[in-house]
């Protein structure tokens, strides 16, 4: 049973394209691996929709992977991770899961000294709070500021991530933090969006040498790699992985935007347009 689990792919699941940098950490620490992603472009962006719609939208996501058949789903969704989880581990074992929340919380907590933490993350995660009850359970005297950064999203999106643009953003959202007196200063801020990573230079050049960058990407990478050695599951073959790319919706505009997530050049021609929602006729 284990030999042929290796051979299936990892799914990966996000609303849109900004879980393209999940994906693009993860071909990197896994180059043999076989991905396969699913952005369900149709319904973006989770993060407006109401917690039953984001459970449902995240269920039928998985089920749809699960129907692919794959030996680990990986949530690149920083809503679905903080809103649908439990669930989802629930609906798919044994098949594990893993959120892109709880390995950036880890990382960071492992990374503070001073037990202080910025989360950076768009207007609605920031709200949920997430991050904060993550960090919470791992070191609960920590303080954490959660940081609603939306323009980031559409810089990122649009291609404005490095250059004049991306540094005032940056600078209009963060200017003050490394200005604060050192007892009141975090000593980590949290990419706590998969659209920021693309923006992770201008940030870092704001907050400056003081603050450590933490990459939810990155780190859900290696808690996936960490769950793979730990159940067996690394792929036997050494041949190059392969990459499947599915969209719900406007595969052209995925293909434009997504590029500089996964850092190549594809096109909607390399993009499996699919439903995965047919039993949400008539649902509210």
């Amino acid at each position: 049973m284990v030999a042929a689990a290796q051979e299936q792919p990892i799914g990966i699941f996000d609303s849109g394209v900004g879980g393209l940098t999940v994906l693009h950490a993860l071909r990197d620490r896994l180059p043999d691996e076989d991905l396969l992603y699913l952005g369900d472009t149709a319904r973006l962006p989770y993060g407006t929709k109401s917690e039953e719609s984001v459970q449902r939208y995240a269920s039928h996501a998985a089920g749809w992977l699960r129907q692919r058949g794959i030996k680990l789903l990986v949530v690149a969704c920083n809503t679905a991770s903080a809103l649908a989880l439990d669930a989802l581990r629930a609906q798919l074992a044994p098949v594990p899961v893993i959120g892109v929340v709880e390995p950036g919380a880890q990382a960071a907590v492992a990374l503070s000294h001073a037990h202080r933490h910025l989360v950076l993350a768009t207007e609605s995660t920031a709200a949920r709070r997430a991050y904060t009850r993550a960090i919470h359970a791992l070191d609960p005297v920590a303080k954490v500021e959660e940081l609603g950064c939306s323009v980031f999203v559409a810089l990122a999106e649009e291609g404005w991530s490095n250059g004049p643009v991306a540094a005032a953003a940056a600078a209009a959202y963060l200017g003050s933090v490394p200005e604060r007196p050192a007892a009141e200063r975090p000593d980590t801020a949290i990419l706590g969006c998969t659209h920021f990573p693309l923006l992770r230079e201008a940030i870092a050049t704001v907050l400056g040498p003081d603050i450590t960058i933490v990459d939810s990407a990155s780190t859900t990478a290696d808690a996936v790699v960490a769950r793979l050695d730990e159940l067996g599951l690394r792929k036997a073959s050494a041949a190059t992985g392969s990459l499947q790319l599915v969209a719900t919706d406007s595969p052209a505009r995925f293909a434009t935007v997504g590029s500089a997530f996964l850092g190549e050049r594809f096109t909607a021609d390399d993009i499996e347009l699919t439903d995965i929602h047919p039993l949400e006729i008539g649902a509210r």
